[in-house]
């Protein structure tokens, strides 16, 4: 256990057994405010005056961007489905998760799209009750805003570790959520990790990185901006040009050193190769969080891409319109998990519940196959618990299904299922 884990895992034992002591005792120590339990709760008061703190076109954007995140995340939404033949009833039901916890992270800005982007897929599948939590020193008038235009239910000034413990097993003043996401600095990403099992998670967070592929005929200046852009985040981020021109990477090389901003040249990587069918072999084994393509014709090269996090075509879609607009949610997968992971989504605010349900007659039917797949794995309660079905009786009852909140589009149907022969 490396010391990073030892301290996470110290914060997050304590937090289980005092509670809002701890998470203040914490707060205090990392974040340099005093908080008492009965002020860890924002205010409905906070936020009225956190609107008249803010830029009115401030919020006019935001509530643009909010209508575009939710247009694009409606689009994802699953209905629930029945099969009910021969006296056999199957389905799938999609519900939503009951109370959802969001970690909005500190640092030199004030992350008021991360609160857009979390938020919303999680109230757009319908969650009952969305929890955010951030640095106290992050909640800024502007990211208040946010949080109250998305609709979340309750805000709480607690960030890192603690926050994340506080949300997995609940306090007297935090409640207990079925889920957090977000993604946060190396502690608050280990103690998700720590506590998956305890709570779900939407995934473990690495460095942000953007990856773009290029040709001769691609702006160097646009190249250039959004290395800056993706470099911009801290001094971890990551940034990645594949191209078949050497010529380019000259150019671009050239034109970096002559820019003074603070970054590292070393954390953008270049790749230059002989043809395009190589630079798809690269980008899918990369599987970046972000791919911006600004070849001549971006289509044609979008059917090979395999893994990404988000794909971004063409001059006018900058990784910035997706960060701050576009509509799907910037919360995305890094460190080649998007070979197997996908970016936020509804997906990922409801969870699904197998249903079945055999009459008598469906049942006696498939009884020997069931029976002799048992006794070839030498489980003989399982064989036995057929077997008494065999000689019992199964009373007909009857199904309702129902339309459940958030729009999961359940069925409005009552089934009769039993001994009737119209059902079997």
């Amino acid at each position: 256990m490396d010391k990073i884990e030892r301290q996470v895992k110290k914060i997050i034992e304590e937090v289980k057994i005092k509670g809002d002591k701890a998470v203040c005792f914490y707060t205090q120590k990392f974040d340099g405010v005093k908080l008492r339990p009965e002020i860890l709760l924002v205010k409905k008061k906070e936020i009225e005056n956190a609107y008249k703190k803010v830029d009115k076109d401030f919020v006019i954007a935001l509530k643009k961007a909010k209508l575009n995140i939710e247009n694009f995340h409606k689009k994802q939404k699953i209905k629930s489905w029945y099969s009910n033949e021969k006296g056999i009833l199957l389905g799938d039901i999609w519900q939503p998760l009951e109370r959802v916890g969001v970690y909005i992270p500190g640092g030199k800005y004030p992350y008021s799209s991360c609160v857009l982007m979390n938020v919303l897929p999680a109230k757009v599948a319908g969650v009952t009750q969305v929890i955010m939590v951030s640095p106290p020193n992050n909640l800024t008038s502007e990211v208040l805003v946010a949080a109250d235009i998305c609709g979340v239910d309750k805000i709480y000034r607690v960030g890192g570790v603690p926050a994340i413990a506080a949300l997995a097993y609940g306090t007297k003043t935090l409640p207990r959520v079925d889920k957090i996401v977000g993604p946060g600095n190396v502690y608050v990403t280990c103690a998700k990790k720590l506590l998956f099992g305890e709570v779900g998670i939407d995934m473990l967070a690495g460095p942000s990185e953007v990856m773009i592929l290029a040709d001769q005929s691609s702006n160097i200046d646009y190249i250039i901006s959004d290395f800056l852009a993706q470099l911009e985040h801290d001094q971890k981020a990551k940034a990645g040009l594949v191209t078949t021109s050497g010529d380019l990477i000259k150019k671009i090389k050239i034109k970096l050193k002559k820019i003074k901003k603070g970054f590292n040249l070393k954390q953008i990587k270049f790749f230059k190769v002989k043809d395009l069918g190589e630079a798809i072999k690269i980008i899918n084994q990369e599987a970046p969080e972000h791919l911006e393509i600004l070849t001549k014709n971006p289509e044609k090269m979008l059917i090979k891409i395999k893994n990404a996090g988000a794909i971004f075509l063409g001059d006018y879609s900058p990784v910035a319109l997706g960060d701050y607009f576009a509509g799907p949610s910037h919360t995305l997968p890094t460190g080649k998990t998007a070979r197997f992971s996908s970016g936020l989504s509804v997906y990922d605010f409801i969870r699904r519940t197998s249903l079945i349900f055999y009459s008598e007659e469906a049942f006696k039917r498939c009884s020997r196959d069931i029976i002799k797949l048992a006794e070839m794995e030498g489980l003989k309660e399982h064989v036995n618990s057929v077997k008494q079905r065999l000689i019992g009786s199964v009373r007909g009852i009857r199904l309702k299904t129902k339309q459940t909140k958030g729009g999961n589009g359940e069925q409005n149907k009552n089934k009769k299922i039993g001994k009737n022969k119209k059902n079997n």
